[in-house]
C-alpha cells in the first residue's frame, strides 16, 4: 500500500471516529516489503510519520469539544435573546422570516468567530442576558468575562426609508475595527405603521 494512501486512511479514520477509536494496526504498520534498514531510517528521521498518538487525537478532540460547546451555547442564547427582544407583539409577525433569513446568518457569524478565536481563552466568553428595550438596537453581545470587553455585538435597527414603511435591519459589529463597520445580516419589512417598542 502506498504511504500517502495509508496516511490518508489513518487521518480519515481518526476524523470519522472523532479520535475515539485508534486506527487498525494494519494501517499504522510499515510496508513489509521494504527492507529493515529503510524502515529504521524512516522511523529515526520522523518517528511520527506513520503514527498518530492517542494523546494527540484526544487533544484535538478536546479542542473540538470546547468549540462545539461554545457554539451550541451561543446559538441557543442568540435565539432566546432575539425572541425576548422582539416581545409578544413583534415575534408572531416576524418569527418565520427571522428563522429563515436572519438566524442562519447569525449562526454563521458565531461559527466563524468561534473557529477563529483562540481555543485556550474560549472558556472566558459569555453572552449578555438582557436585550435592550424601547427603540435601542442591542439584541445580545459576546464578551470576554475576564476583561469585560465586548467582542461581537448583534443589533437590530429600525429603518424608515422614504415611502417604504418600517424595516428591521439586522447587523453585527466586531472588536476588530472598534465596532465601526456594520456587517449586514438582512432586513425584515414590518409595515407602514410604526412598530411597537422592543420587549413589549
Amino acid at each position: 500500500m502506498h504511504k500517502w494512501f495509508r496516511k490518508a486512511l489513518v487521518v480519515s479514520f481518526s476524523v470519522l471516529t472523532l479520535g475515539m477509536i485508534a486506527p487498525p494496526p494494519a494501517l499504522t504498520m510499515q510496508d513489509l516489503k521494504s527492507d529493515e534498514t529503510s524502515k529504521r531510517n524512516t522511523f529515526d528521521q520522523n518517528p511520527t510519520s506513520n503514527y498518530y498518538s492517542i494523546d494527540s487525537i484526544a487533544t484535538l478532540q478536546k479542542e473540538i469539544d470546547k468549540r462545539e460547546q461554545f457554539i451550541n451555547y451561543a446559538i441557543i442564547q442568540a435565539e432566546q435573546q432575539s425572541f425576548q427582544k422582539f416581545g409578544s407583539k413583534i415575534t408572531p409577525i416576524i418569527e418565520e422570516e427571522f428563522n429563515q433569513q436572519i438566524f442562519p446568518k447569525i449562526q454563521e457569524a458565531i461559527l466563524a468567530f468561534a473557529k477563529a478565536y483562540p481555543e485556550e481563552t474560549l472558556h472566558n466568553l459569555e453572552i449578555t442576558e438582557n436585550p435592550s428595550g424601547g427603540i435601542s438596537e442591542k439584541i445580545f453581545h459576546i464578551y470576554d468575562k475576564t476583561t469585560k470587553k465586548d467582542l461581537l455585538r448583534f443589533h437590530v435597527r429600525r429603518d424608515q426609508p422614504p415611502n417604504e414603511g418600517h424595516w428591521f435591519n439586522f447587523h453585527y459589529h466586531t472588536y476588530h475595527d472598534q465596532f465601526q463597520s456594520h456587517h449586514e445580516l438582512g432586513a425584515i419589512f414590518w409595515d407602514r405603521n410604526t412598530p411597537p417598542q422592543w420587549l413589549s
